[in-house]
Order: structure tokens, then sequence, then C-alpha cells
């Protein structure tokens, strides 16, 4: 318990410091909100354009297409404001020598390594990510807001699937000195669960939900939204999350025996 709150009290600290960082550069503030609000305005015309020829894509209709887009929106804000700068930054630390100093903290180092800088900026993207997901829910009829409750599990373990997948793959630039390669096709990967697994033929559903899990990210938390509860759906989330994770630092302690001290 003492650990937990430790590493809670020390991301609190990590997290000031970013916002008071961030801070000192408004304008950045106002451009990384703007560059996004394009981004969401460019997949929302995507498939509002798609639904003027066709009721459905897959199982949803655009009411539902909608719902997705927003929880995707929500998790996608997160994993930007705790994750993204961080691991999109790794390659970078180990080659300037970065990663000497991290890995000499007292905290442990895949922690620290993840979670150092929050994008503070990134909440601005967030709320307005929220509001249209509130929306979106507000044009379906008859909706159950109970429902909203399995939020509570399944974005966080949507997460944490997304951070190891991710964590994995940034780890590689540990072990080979150009890992450019494999970071575009993790970007490649992750555009596969930023479109409802509803649009993949059978076999690749069931890929992008068990082997190359990135369904799980938003299409899961979407289907307990739109679809009767699927509990074997929902339970092998929470332990696919708990086993990536577990994978993720099995990893990492691989890769740290390929690493040499940019000091050496």
């Amino acid at each position: 318990m003492k650990t937990l709150k430790k590493y809670f009290s020390l991301y609190l600290a990590l997290f000031r410091t970013s916002f008071i960082a961030d801070l000192e550069y408004r304008v950045n503030f106002l451009t990384r909100i703007a560059t996004d609000i394009f981004w969401y305005l460019a997949q929302i015309i995507t498939f509002e354009v798609l639904f003027r020829h066709t009721p459905k894509i897959g199982d949803w209709n655009l009411e539902q297409m909608r719902v997705f887009l927003g929880v995707m929106f929500v998790v996608d804000g997160l994993y930007m404001i705790i994750l993204s700068e961080n691991l999109d930054q790794f390659s970078e630390k180990v080659r300037k020598g970065d990663l000497d100093l991290l890995l000499a903290k007292p905290v442990n180092s895949q922690f620290i390594l993840s979670l150092q800088k929050a994008s503070t900026a990134m909440i601005g993207n967030l709320m307005l990510g929220t509001a249209w997901f509130i929306y979106s829910l507000v044009q379906l009829p008859d909706f159950e807001w109970l429902r909203l409750l399995w939020l509570l599990v399944l974005i966080p373990c949507g997460l944490i699937a997304l951070y190891a997948m991710r964590f994995v793959m940034a780890s590689t630039a540990v072990i080979f000195a150009r890992s450019e390669n494999l970071q575009f096709i993790w970007y490649q990967i992750y555009r596969l669960g930023m479109r409802p697994d509803s649009i993949y033929v059978p076999w690749f559903k069931w890929f992008i939900l068990t082997a190359l899990p990135v369904g799980v990210i938003a299409s899961v938390p979407a289907r307990a939204l739109l679809e009767p509860p699927n509990f074997l759906l929902f339970a092998w989330v929470v332990v696919l999350s708990g086993l990536l994770i577990y994978l993720s630092n099995r990893f990492w302690k691989f890769a740290l025996k390929f690493y040499s001290s940019a000091s050496s």
C-alpha cells in the first residue's frame, strides 16, 4: 500500500511539473488543440459521408458509429495526456543518453519512462472528445445510462492494453540502433483499432481482439454501450490487460540486457 501511495504521489508531482512547463508555452496549448480538432473533424466527416451511401457499416448505423467515435476520442485523449509523449520520445532518450539518468533513479524504470511527462495541453482535446461522446449518446433512442458503468472497467483496460503494446514496440529501441521502421509499423497497427471491429471479416475481427488486440481499445467499450452485455468478452478484456502489462514488463527486462550505457 505504501508503494502504491508513493508512486501515486510521484505521478501527481510529475503531472504538476508538466502542467507548469506547458503553461510557459500557451500558444502551443492552442496549436495542439486546433490540430486535434482537425483530426476529430476528419474522422467524423469520413463516417458521415460513408453513411450517406449506406444505412449500416458492419453491425452499426450512423448513431451507433458516432458513439464509437466518441469512445475513441475519449480513449485517445487519455492516452495522449498520460502516455503518448513519453513513448513517442523513447528512441530519442536512448540515443541521447537520457535513459541512463532515468535508470539511475530510485524508482521503477518502466514507470518513470512511461509517465515522466504528461501532455497537459491535450486536456482541452479530451474535453472536446467527451463533449462529442455525450452528444452521440443523447442521439440514441432509449439509451440505458447505467451502461456507462461498464466504461469504468473497459476504458482503463483498453488503455492498459494500448500502453503495453506501445511500450513493447518503443522498447525495441534499446535492442536495435534504429527502430523507426518498427515504430511506423506500430502506427499502422494502431489505426486498425481506430476503426470499429464490426467492419472486418470474422477471422480478422478475432485477430484484433486476441492475437493483436487493438480492437479492445475502443470497439469493446462501444459494444458495451450499444449491444447486450457479452460477459465473456468483457472478462477476456480484463484478463488480457493484466497479461499484457505483465508481458510488457518481462520484455522490458529482456530488452535491458542489450542496453549499453551512452557513457560506455
